[in-house]
């Protein structure tokens, strides 16, 4: 198999597919473009997301808790704890993992969530660090974005820039090559992308303004979450490349290393459906905010197109994600 997320039709036809047990409490299950489970409590409902931290160790703790409460906040819930696995080769350190756990101590402290547990080992299973974390959060059962209510005509969104977190790590494991080329600023600018590899406030903010649908756009890019977000609401896209937001930083990386800047994970941006009536009270809501967000496209009947210029071309299933080519080079 490919390194790399496993691709949606053999998520359905070997991981989902051996789901056989359902519970009612399970409100949202597993499913292609849903970033979480959520289980109903009566009056509230738990959010549940799990993810590892596999292209990079270069502020690896921090990253662990920016991911998995971007998938609570894409379901307009608020984090509330996280769990945190992390193994370790034999060649780490205690410095390693101090640096790891302050990482995360410093991220979960930003974003008000508790570091509530996990488990810490040191294993030759693994030649490089690995983190998966755990995230769960609430939220009241009325508030629950509904995708049901998503119709034609309604705009698809997405917030800050495309390839965020892919344009962060690239810079941070290939500073050395990428040097001469970039220069020191442009370098440092990529880096420090990476601060901005969340989604919390958009997400809770967002959810309480009664969108149709979020999704984190994480491994992929902004083209694989428009794929996945077109299966989750069973109703075609359409979004115009000319449209998505991309620092210049992030267009020149990709030309330099051949790669496709629309499939780089980019943890950090959040792709919104909402009525299309919405959209400014959106934009003028998340500006108090200091967030940008920018209309991409639009929910059609059938079809997931992107158009580039004149040209329009079908967007295919998210392959591996274009970080794990750069980091081969």
């Amino acid at each position: 198999m490919n390194i790399g997320k496993v691709p949606n039709d053999l998520l359905e036809k070997l991981v989902f597919n051996n789901i056989k047990n359902k519970r009612d409490e399970v409100l949202v299950k597993a499913a292609i473009g849903e970033d979480n489970a959520i289980v109903d409590f009566g009056e509230e409902v738990c959010v549940l997301s799990t993810d590892p931290i596999t292209g990079t160790t270069e502020e690896i703790g921090s990253l662990a808790i920016y991911v998995s409460c971007n998938d609570i906040a894409s379901s307009g819930a608020e984090p509330i704890g996280v769990l945190l696995t992390i193994l370790l080769p034999p060649s780490a350190t205690e410095e390693d993992l101090d640096t790891i756990m302050k990482d995360a101590g410093r991220a979960s402290k930003e974003l008000n969530v508790e570091i509530i547990g996990g488990h810490t080992e040191v294993t030759d299973a693994v030649n490089r660090i690995v983190i998966s974390a755990t995230a769960l959060g609430k939220m009241k059962k009325k508030n629950m974005l509904d995708s049901t209510r998503i119709k034609v005509g309604d705009k698809i969104l997405m917030t800050k820039y495309a390839g965020i977190e892919g344009t962060s790590i690239i810079a941070k494991e290939k500073k050395d090559y990428l040097r001469d080329k970039l220069g020191e600023e442009k370098l440092r600018e990529a880096i420090e992308m990476g601060k901005l590899a969340t989604v919390l406030k958009e997400g809770i903010i967002l959810g309480k303004m009664g969108v149709g649908y979020m999704h984190d756009i994480t491994e992929g890019g902004v083209l694989g979450a428009v794929w996945e977000a077109s299966e989750a609401i069973n109703k075609g896209v359409k979004i115009y490349e000319d449209l998505i937001p991309m620092k210049e930083v992030t267009k020149e990386i990709a030309r330099i290393l051949n790669i496709d800047p629309y499939r780089l994970i980019s943890s950090g941006s959040m792709l919104v459906i909402a009525d299309k009536d919405k959209v400014d009270f959106i934009k003028e809501r998340l500006r108090k905010e200091n967030i940008d967000i920018s209309v991409i496209g639009e929910v059609v009947e059938k079809g997931r197109m992107i158009y580039r210029g004149d040209k329009a071309e079908e967007i295919p299933p998210p392959g591996n994600d274009e970080l794990y080519r750069a980091l081969s080079q």
